[in-house]
């Protein structure tokens, strides 16, 4: 049983007679659910995620002081703290009256400016390019059981896709940097001699390729380590992963070598032709370098289109 199963059956059997029965008052104010980090809100969680920071549990949204104040707050922890300790075969950590781990009463400012730094997910130009998928991921992430307030839902919404612009400016600037990691660098790197380096160029390919392939599903890339997770479950070049997985665990040996440099040629084919094919470049060549400025001048705001290439990488 996954770990957002066991949080929504914890919750319906203790958390909601709990909350209906002591805050029948503070009801029509609360979002309840199982959102932020933690690979069980992923539902990428297995036997292995439950050696730490795993629990049943559930996290309960509350809007600001003006609306509900800092005693029913502290009732509020004091009652989840009070939930029982067990819940299939898992044990629940200690959590502190005034303020849960992952779980717990959160405020709903709390959550948003730890994630991005803004309390209501006003997010500026700067903020969108600069802040790093993963935070967004997990402020997206999870599920919600319930919002009666809408708060909570209403900020979520407002981030739940990167602008069209910014999407351009971080796909543009990925683009480019598998032009020069992969279709150059690396085989320039071997002519040197320099087989750790050549790897080095693989792996930076890779990774802009991994954003790419998140940026072309419109969807945010979590934390590193569930990048290739993730990836699976995408819609568009999911397969990907493979090819990922080989060039970075191969050895730059001549043959390897050779047949690296085609599967990177085979994967800057495939995204060329998607980009193509949703006229999102204009260009017509098998270069990702053109590619990407063409992504690049396809931004509608002036103001992004001008900024530097690598602007949002």
């Amino acid at each position: 049983m996954k770990g957002i199963e066991i949080s929504k059956a914890y919750f319906e059997e203790y958390g909601k007679p709990m909350l209906e029965t002591d805050f029948s008052e503070a009801l029509p104010y609360l979002c309840v659910g199982l959102v932020g980090s933690g690979s069980e809100c992923f539902g990428f969680d297995d036997e292995v995620s439950r050696d730490h920071d795993f629990e049943p549990g559930f996290c309960i949204f509350i809007p600001g002081e003006d609306v509900l104040d800092r005693r029913t707050e502290f009732l509020l922890e004091r009652a989840y703290a009070k939930l029982p300790k067990e819940f299939m075969g898992l044990k629940r950590g200690l959590v502190s009256p005034v303020g849960g781990r992952r779980n717990g009463v959160i405020r709903i400012s709390d959550f948003y400016t730890d994630k991005l730094g803004h309390p209501d997910g006003e997010l500026s130009v700067q903020d969108w390019l600069t802040l790093p998928d993963s935070f967004l991921f997990e402020a997206t992430d999870g599920e919600i059981f319930f919002d009666n307030y809408g708060e909570f839902t209403k900020i979520r919404n407002k981030i739940k896709e990167c602008p069209e612009d910014i999407r351009l400016k971080k796909l543009a600037g990925n683009l480019l940097v598998m032009a020069q990691s992969g279709q150059y660098n690396f085989g320039r790197c071997l002519s040197h001699g320099e087989t750790g380096a050549a790897q080095l160029a693989v792996f930076e390919f890779v990774r802009a390729a991994i954003k790419t392939v998140f940026l072309i599903n419109r969807k945010y890339m979590p934390y590193y380590k569930w990048s290739f997770r993730a990836m699976r479950d995408l819609e568009l070049f999911s397969t990907f992963s493979d090819s990922f997985e080989y060039l970075m665990t191969s050895e730059n040996s001549a043959e390897n070598a050779e047949t690296k440099s085609m599967v990177i040629e085979d994967i800057a084919s495939l995204i060329i032709g998607y980009l193509i094919e949703n006229n999102m470049t204009k260009a017509v060549c098998g270069d990702l370098e053109k590619h990407a400025y063409s992504v690049n001048d396809m931004i509608s705001d002036p103001n992004i289109r001008n900024l530097n290439i690598f602007s949002a990488v």
